[in-house]
């Protein structure tokens, strides 16, 4: 079976994810499961910026 290796581009496109983080356990008096999803989502202040601001 032959290696796959990513191309430089699809590595980019990876990096470029949110990062997504998912997490459950169970309530303090056990009657519940908290599920927890946590999303990060990295941008430059240019793009918020931009996004506030609109392109003049």
């Amino acid at each position: 079976m032959a290696k796959k290796e990513l191309s430089e581009k699809r590595i980019d496109e990876l990096s470029r994810q949110p990062i997504i983080k998912s997490s459950v356990s169970k309530s303090k008096d056990g009657k519940w499961i908290l599920h927890k999803t946590t999303i990060v989502d990295i941008k430059p202040m240019s793009y918020l910026d931009k996004v506030l601001c609109g392109e003049q």
